[in-house]
């Protein structure tokens, strides 16, 4: 159809830079500020409990922001008086689960989930005053509510009423009794109006389970027309609120995606396709009082990818296909280890913003938001840029009044070291987009060349700004990639996969590449030979310019024996010819190192020599400490030093030099110890990696100076697992 040709269209006018051309977007999205919630708990809560920010509002006055923590059975304040310094505001304890939140004046109407399984569902509506923070009031609902949303006059409450499935019950499928509905409610001086409680009837409209309909989300229309999804039924409803009356209902249909990841193989292979998927829609936001915008999740048997704008008859005005998806892909921010439903869309906002309305979609799994601007009737939407959007955004919240915008993102990760649920704060202003900072260009076969996982730089030795990278055993395929650093945002403008017998090698973790004084590359493949099935070895890889892999040199047994499941973390290759030596980073300290002491090795390729020197570590309080590169400079090397800490915990991400002049590395198997190097500061990353304004990116791993003495440092985004995908590439300027 017409729209999604479109679509490809726009994809491939941002393919050059991954964003819109700065003159027909003068106006920009950029982050301002970051807050974790974590930092909202009340006195005696315990902060290693998980958190949530999972749907979020605003009050009338645009100040205050309110979420929802559903672990913590509590909804959230965060004063944004100052958008760019929010500061917590405390919150108000529930007798439930909170899922979403709506303000009607200075009261907050939260819908509270009380169920005490899946199959006894129940719930209320929860009326707190914000100004003293207390609940005012309790209304049955008589089940378990998810969205909740108001009339823009103010007038009406709806509910959407899910009673969800159990997934663990026939795998998921429905029905599964008790029904869903749609619950409404008049409002009247800050009070809901008991007597005023319609039940809307969803049974029987569905072509999927219709005797179990499980509306999912809601919103209203200025005609005080309802749009409801029935996620798990494929269907949506349009119900007349002043009288309760359904006036349409149609399937959400089905989608054809071509191009598309299909396997979770480690590998991002956009040759495969799916016929007829269920769009399965999640949230739906009206654009007007004709036209709304559905972000197609999937959950059951869906797994679109994308989002779709129907008007209220059942028409489909537009469907994105698989433009977001490949967009994803293009910024390293697709989730080949969770592909099976995509890049999985859940959020929609639309706002009007200085005369312009535009559509914001969100993508759970990619941790990105898409921001396109309307262009009415069944034109397709232009997109203008992506937003990196913290780890798992779903709630979407647009402040126009203050030329604002807000992700929630509810996934806490600090029990496994990363980052805690965030609220994050992004502001209109002029000027261009700060994110991405690196995205790729297209491949032979016209579609965006996948990457991510970045673990290692090197660069041309004449070339100015071209710099290669590699990937790390996130994916099954070790591959060299070319990167053009002079571009803004820098480009990754070809991919060469690291092969052995003619293919792909496997069991690589390459973590750092250096170029070969007579051509080709080394590599660092990272070992652990702790694992308990399958160990691997830290080897040193010679490899051809085409990638094929011409020497596999492992340590000698003295050596190998004493590693631990932190090896190899960078390579660096100083003199050529007869002097020439290859240095091995190893990340921390090995069983025969002393504590604070983590091995640089040489290898003199003339002689096939071992040899050893050590690099002495700052001390952490919290974490852990190591070395994530090497990179030869002037007489010798400097050294990525950083913590293993991530947003307000990080405290090191640095950069050292060592000097080699006169040092001797001590033969492996001699008597004689390893010369400690003396270590001076370069330059302290930290405050580059903070000022995004996103949290501070734990995995700062590669650092490379270009042919005119330019300094380049990117991050390891460890391929979407356990991460919000956000990768940053930041040009340090000339290195002395």
């Amino acid at each position: 159809m017409r729209s999604t040709l479109m679509a490809g269209v726009c994809l491939a006018m941002l393919a050059s830079a991954g964003v819109a051309p700065a003159q027909n977007a003068p106006e920009s999205f950029n982050r301002i500020a970051t807050f974790n919630v974590v930092d909202n708990l009340p006195a005696g809560a315990d902060a290693k409990k998980s958190t949530a920010a999972e749907i979020i509002t605003v009050t009338e006055d645009g100040s205050t922001l309110i979420y929802s923590d559903s672990p913590g059975k509590r909804i959230g304040f965060i004063d944004i008086t100052d958008p760019a310094a929010p500061k917590p505001a405390g919150t108000v304890a529930l007798d439930g689960e909170p899922t979403t939140t709506v303000v009607i004046g200075g009261k907050a109407y939260v819908g509270v989930n009380t169920s005490e399984s899946k199959s006894n569902p129940s719930g209320h509506l929860a009326v707190v005053d914000i100004a003293s923070r207390k609940v005012e009031d309790k209304v049955d609902l008589g089940g378990q509510p998810d969205s909740v949303t108001k009339s823009p006059d103010g007038r009406f409450l709806a509910i959407a009423i899910e009673n969800e499935r159990d997934e663990d019950i026939n795998d998921g499928a429905i029905p599964q009794m008790p029904a869903g509905n749609l619950t409404t409610f008049e409002v009247k001086d800050g009070r809901v109006v008991d007597a005023s409680k319609k039940v809307v009837d969803l049974t029987g409209l569905a072509a999927v389970a219709p005797e179990d309909p499980e509306p999912e989300y809601v919103d209203i229309n200025a005609r005080n027309e309802v749009v409801v999804t029935l996620q798990e039924n494929n269907h949506i409803v349009v119900v007349d609120l002043p009288t309760g009356k359904v006036t349409a209902h149609f399937s959400a249909g089905t989608v054809d995606l071509d191009k598309i990841d299909t396997k979770k193989d480690g590998v991002i292979d956009l040759s495969g396709k799916m016929t007829a998927v269920p769009r399965e829609p999640d949230t739906v936001q009206w654009i007007d009082d004709n036209r709304f915008v559905i972000a197609n999740e999937g959950d059951w048997k869906g797994g679109t990818r994308g989002f779709s704008i129907f008007d209220k008859t059942g028409k489909l005005l537009f469907e994105s296909g698989t433009a977001p998806e490949h967009m994803a892909v293009r910024l390293g921010h697709y989730p080949e280890k969770r592909n099976k439903k995509g890049i999985e869309m859940e959020g929609a906002e639309v706002a009007t913003f200085g005369g312009e309305k535009l559509i914001f979609a969100g993508s759970e799994r990619a941790s990105l938001v898409f921001v396109y601007r309307d262009k009415g009737g069944a034109e397709a939407p232009e997109l203008l840029q992506v937003l990196p959007g913290g780890v798992g955004p779903e709630g979407l919240l647009a402040i126009p009044a203050r030329n604002l915008f807000v992700t929630a993102s509810e996934t806490d990760l600090r029990e496994d070291g990363g980052i805690g649920s965030v609220v994050t704060v992004y502001q209109r202003a002029p000027g261009a987009p700060s994110y991405p900072t690196i995205v790729s260009a297209d491949d032979k076969n016209g579609l965006p060349i996948w990457w991510g996982a970045l673990s290692g730089f090197a660069a041309d030795p004449k070339d100015a700004g071209k710099l290669y990278a590699v990937t790390d055993s996130f994916y099954a395929q070790g591959r060299i990639l070319t990167i053009d650093a002079t571009a803004k945002p820098a480009r990754i403008t070809a991919a060469t996969v690291v092969t052995r017998d003619g293919q792909p090698a496997k069991g690589l973790d390459l973590e750092g590449i250096a170029i070969r004084p007579e051509g080709g590359f080394w590599l660092a493949s990272e070992g652990n030979p702790e694992k308990k099935e399958n160990p691997t070895q830290n080897l040193l890889i010679r490899v051809n310019a085409d990638g094929s892999i011409a020497e596999e040199i492992a340590l000698p047994q003295a050596l190998a024996a004493q590693a631990t499941r932190y090896g190899f973390e960078g390579v660096a290759v100083t003199g050529t010819g007869a002097d020439e030596t290859v240095w091995l980073g190893v990340q921390r300290e090995w069983k025969d190192d002393p504590r604070g002491f983590v091995k640089l090795i040489a290898y003199k390729p003339a002689t096939k020599g071992f040899g050893a020197v050590h690099y002495p570590l700052e001390k952490s309080e919290k974490g852990w400490v190591g070395i994530s590169e090497l990179t030869a400079h002037k007489d010798g090397l400097i050294v990525i030093e950083r913590d293993n800490l991530v947003g307000p915990d990080a405290k090191l991400k640095k950069l050292y030099f060592v000097s080699l002049k006169d040092v001797v590395p001590a033969a492996i198997g001699s008597e004689a110890k390893p010369p400690v190097l003396a270590k001076t500061e370069v330059k302290d990353l930290k405050p580059l990696l903070a000022a995004p304004k996103g949290y501070v990116l734990d995995k700062v791993e590669s650092f490379a100076i270009d042919a005119a003495g330019n300094g380049f440092i990117v991050t390891d985004n460890d391929g979407i697992d356990g991460s919000s995908g956000e990768t940053q590439f930041i040009p340090l300027g000339a290195i002395n």
